[in-house]
């Protein structure tokens, strides 16, 4: 007996469309555009989460460098002083530090200093 791909094509179109819903145009209903949008539209998704990775490292060193400051230190140099004091904490924490918790935020300040003036 013949098998027939009719009822497989057609799911996957469903699957393929139901994907590509809510797009404009052309790009919502014909099927060599859906696919080729679809394409495109995985291979910026996967880009730009490296890249959210990458703007969220940025936004917590300059949140530092601001906190920093503000108390008589630069970005640089704290860093180096948290490597050489041996606290490991990462950016993320210690930015969230700064804004939420600035009192813990200045005893390690204080911890760097003296590591550096040593």
């Amino acid at each position: 007996m013949r098998t027939k791909n009719g009822a497989s094509t057609h799911q996957g179109k469903r699957r393929l469309f139901k994907r590509v819903k809510g797009y404009r145009g052309g790009r919502g209903k014909l099927l060599r555009t859906a696919k080729e949008t679809l394409a495109r539209a995985g291979a910026y998704a996967f880009r730009d989460r490296r890249v959210r990775r990458r703007e969220f490292r940025r936004l917590w060193i300059i949140r530092l460098n601001a906190a920093v400051r503000e108390r008589g230190l630069r970005y640089g140099q704290f860093i180096a002083g948290l490597k050489t004091a041996q606290i490991e904490l990462d950016r993320k924490t210690l930015s969230e530090m700064a804004i939420h918790d600035p009192a813990a935020f200045d005893q390690i300040v204080e911890k760097v200093r003296a590591v550096l003036s040593a």
